[in-house]
């Protein structure tokens, strides 16, 4: 029994609550002697979506006038999903600008009730005026309709309705599997004719490249409102965003980094924050803040000198956030992180534990660092998210066909 929770806990600790959900699920089909096949999507909607019939979406709406009612598709809600943080976000935006907007949860499997949304939501999400809708039953009415991850995009490609259809693509989720089954099926998500408004420009570049896919992106903004610098003190601590069930957020290659970081500046208390750690066995001494409130998490930021924040696909939000809160983050170098942001203040270099180590350690090593912070922080000023709701409204009513108002 003892054997068997510890293979749990590893199992939630290193690949999350849905795969552990699968895994229990798969060994009591087991043990009544009918096992299926599983996926996060529905098996009538992959059985359904044929994307060699590839459908040029969307439609013109200018008999219609000005699209209204926005509709956007979602996988379950959890805590601290910065995916569902971005969307609603844009839903927010749209809403302050005059559209009415409907969330629609996808969860084929019903592994969350409507109670367990509603609750979720109102604990950790900004307040929406959208409804929240777990069926189908009136995507009809919608005059655009987002899906915003691979597995939303087959029932958005399959739903019937005279408005167009987009994919809000915020990272590129084959990528988040190993090769097989659930890679493919998300990869064939990008040839289904759904026009793509990426998160930063890499996305867009590559997806049209490699897919034929219609794109176009927004820019990333930073949270000033939650994110300021107000330390311009001295700062004796660093940060890892540590996601050790996300494998893009590279857990072990920063724990060797921090590890070199820590032999050579051992005064330097190493602060992790992102997913509960406390029980890894790691050979630095570390605090663990696990899942921080978001309106913790500036306190955090102003308290470290630098942070590592690896993110090997799409560019994350986290560093323009760390940059306001006046701490320097080192990422790994790449095309994914460079074409998204150019900001001088963030340091890149090459994804192995030395190079990342010694770019910590030059960060910190910094005689005018809290100059260097100030800096940082007014770079970044200037982003806004609105700018970014903006962009991705005119790009849905360019595509729409209609003229965006005054």
């Amino acid at each position: 029994m003892i054997a068997k929770f510890t293979k749990a806990l590893f199992i939630l600790r290193s690949q999350g609550l849905p795969a552990l959900v699968r895994k229990v699920r798969g060994r009591l089909l087991e043990y009544a002697g009918r096992r299926r096949v599983y996926l996060a999507v529905s098996l009538e909607d992959v059985e359904e979506a044929d994307w060699a019939e590839r459908r040029r979406v969307p439609r013109p709406l200018k008999r219609r006038g000005t699209p209204n009612v926005i509709g956007w598709v979602v996988p379950p809600v959890g805590p601290g999903s910065g995916g569902h943080l971005n969307i609603f976000r844009f839903v927010r935006y749209l809403e302050e600008h005059g559209y009415t907007c409907r969330v629609y949860v996808y969860d084929p499997h019903k592994t969350q009730l409507p109670p367990q949304t509603a609750q979720v939501l109102h604990d950790h999400y900004a307040p929406m005026r959208a409804t929240v809708l777990h069926d189908f039953s009136t995507v009809g009415e919608c005059d655009a309709l987002f899906a915003t991850s691979w597995t939303t995009a087959y029932p958005v490609r399959n739903a019937k309705i005279e408005g167009g259809k987009f994919y809000f693509v915020q990272d590129f989720e084959p990528s988040f599997y190993p090769v097989g089954s659930e890679s493919v099926l998300a990869e064939n998500t990008y040839r289904f004719g759904l026009y793509g408004i990426t998160a930063g420009g890499w996305l867009s570049k590559k997806l049209e490249h490699d897919y034929g896919m219609q794109c176009d992106h927004f820019e990333f903004g930073s949270d000033f409102g939650r994110y300021y610098y107000v330390n311009s003190g001295h700062r004796s601590k660093v940060f890892f965003y540590a996601r050790p069930v996300t494998t893009r957020r590279g857990f072990e290659l920063g724990v060797l980094a921090l590890d070199r970081f820590h032999r050579a500046k051992p005064e330097y208390e190493i602060n992790m924050a992102g997913w509960p750690v406390k029980g890894w066995q790691l050979p630095f001494p570390f605090v663990d803040h696990g899942s921080l409130p978001l309106d913790k998490l500036n306190d955090l930021y102003n308290s470290c000198a630098a942070a590592l924040m690896l993110s090997l696909t799409n560019f994350s939000l986290l560093p323009l956030e760390l940059l306001a809160a006046g701490c320097i983050p080192v990422i790994n170098d790449g095309p994914n992180n460079r074409l998204v942001s150019d900001n001088p203040h963030l340091v890149f270099t090459r994804p192995t534990p030395r190079a990342l180590s010694e770019a910590l350690c030059q960060v910190v090593d910094q005689p005018n660092l809290p100059d260097v912070a100030l800096r940082a922080s007014q770079s970044v000023e200037p982003l806004s998210w609105d700018a970014a709701g903006a962009q991705l409204e005119r790009i849905m009513l360019r595509v729409l066909g209609t003229e965006p108002p005054d």
